[in-house]
């Protein structure tokens, strides 16, 4: 009997970790391939004065070693004058900033623009009293995602 329950203890944990490993990511559709969305994220954060810091095209750097990829890209971006009050608030929300989008195509095809929750990096980091800066950068991501993603 108490083989039975550690067995299906293991197997609950099996089952719940990849859930709970996708936990706070926002996933949104795009209308265009991953190239084309990428350069549409891109040109909005130039438009808003965001820092670009990398752009990590995985695909093609999984080619150059001869794994094959679907079309996947990292886009890591930021501004100080958010992501900074965000830190005071909480410093060990650093670890997960700059913000990151990424752009990848699934199996069947579609094209998915990721993004970290900022609701999840608040309840991931017990960010309190900043709830300001929480729904500023949200806004702003969503705004941002949608206006690549969308005609």
């Amino acid at each position: 009997m108490k083989e039975l329950v550690l067995a299906t203890a293991f197997l609950i944990l099996i089952v719940a970790t990849p859930a709970s490993a996708a936990n706070g990511v926002v996933d949104v559709e795009s209308m265009f391939n991953v190239e084309e969305t990428a350069n549409r994220i891109v040109t909005i954060l130039n438009e808003k004065g965001m820092i670009i810091f990398n752009r990590i095209k995985h695909s093609e750097s999984a080619g150059k070693v001869g794994v094959k990829l679907r079309p996947t890209e990292l886009i890591i971006f930021g501004n100080p004058k958010v992501g900074g009050p965000l830190m005071v608030c909480q410093q060990s929300v650093a670890i997960d900033l700059p913000q990151k989008a990424l752009i990848w195509q699934d199996d069947n095809d579609k094209v998915w623009i990721s993004y970290n929750d900022p609701k999840y990096l608040k309840k991931r980091h017990g960010i309190s009293d900043c709830e300001a800066a929480i729904e500023k950068i949200e806004k702003a991501l969503a705004n941002i995602v949608k206006s690549a993603s969308t005609k």
